[in-house]
């Protein structure tokens, strides 16, 4: 049996922007639990082990519901099993970046996901990028840079834990850029459910066999913040395929940068501690490079429909 397109799907483009909403709010809850068990001592391994096998049985769920296991039918687990890989390594780097990082500051930083995805996939999959996108990316660049605060690069270099922070947070983000060009070619032959269900099944292979190693007592409440990192993690994937499902990429990731706003009130509420001035000047850049590109990706696709249909 073969997937629905998404084409196939009745649109609603306000259910897929609430739907994108709700996955922001929830990814950025998701990262306070990440932060508390990480000041705890939960090992990292441990906490993208439950972020991980909290969705199996989710998935397995709503399979059940949607004609079997069959549904996650693939002809491809080779290209599974390096996503898998480039995935997992990318939810330890913006794991870390989060733990070492205030929320605003590494989500900030995680925002320039789209700035590098441009560059990835004019480098490897030939996309022709005009003037205008570059254009964007160079000003989104100069945003990044604000952030991540050069002056202090030339005073001493990235030292101690913010400096090491903000070097995981960037490494994430280019690693999400590189997996957003491999679920894309994906997305060719598999459905959005088949591809969470291969990352989350192999994933969880290096995960469980580390996890003896690095797994130590926890009380009640550590217990209670690791069971809501995999809810709300899985909750985020739901919500994210489910908003590609209603609505298209171009309306829905705009919604992204509502993020940024969470990560401000859930740092100061949960940490007590607010974005740096540079967070504050380079972030705009960032929002407004990503929404650009966006617009752009939304104005070509237009364009080839009418071509097609000519």
């Amino acid at each position: 049996m073969t997937a629905a397109r998404s084409s196939d799907v009745p649109q609603h483009y306000l259910g897929g922007i609430a739907l994108r909403l709700l996955a922001m709010a929830s990814l950025s809850l998701m990262f306070v639990l990440v932060k508390i068990a990480a000041a705890d001592g939960v090992h990292l391994v441990e906490s993208l082990f439950w972020r991980q096998v909290v969705v199996l049985p989710l998935l397995l769920l709503w399979a059940m519901r949607h004609g079997g296991i069959a549904t996650f039918r693939t002809q491809r687990p080779g290209t599974h099993a390096r996503r898998a890989i480039m995935g997992l390594t990318g939810m330890a780097l913006n794991f870390g970046g989060m733990i070492y990082l205030p929320m605003a500051e590494a989500t900030t930083i995680n925002l320039s996901v789209p700035i590098f995805a441009v560059i990835f996939a004019a480098a490897f999959l030939g996309e022709p990028t005009g003037w205008q996108r570059w254009g964007a990316v160079i000003v989104g660049f100069l945003g990044v840079l604000v952030v991540l605060n050069p002056t202090t690069v030339l005073a001493g270099g990235f030292t101690g834990d913010h400096g090491i922070g903000t070097l995981i947070a960037l490494g994430g983000a280019i690693m999400t850029a590189l997996i957003t060009i491999q679920v894309r070619d994906l997305a060719r032959t598999e459905s959005p459910m088949a591809i969470v269900f291969w990352f989350s099944l192999i994933s969880l292979v290096p995960l469980t066999i580390a996890l003896p190693f690095v797994m130590t007592p926890h009380g009640p409440a550590i217990w209670a913040v690791l069971i809501g990192l995999g809810l709300l993690g899985a909750v985020v994937q739901m919500s994210l395929t489910g908003a590609l499902r209603l609505a298209p990429v171009a309306v829905v990731t705009p919604m992204d940068y509502s993020s940024l706003l969470w990560s401000i009130a859930c740092g100061w509420y949960f940490f007590g501690t607010f974005p740096a001035d540079t967070t504050w000047v380079g972030a705009p850049l960032i929002v407004a490079s990503g929404l650009f590109i966006a617009w752009r990706e939304h104005r070509l696709h237009i364009e080839r429909r009418k071509d097609i249909t000519a």
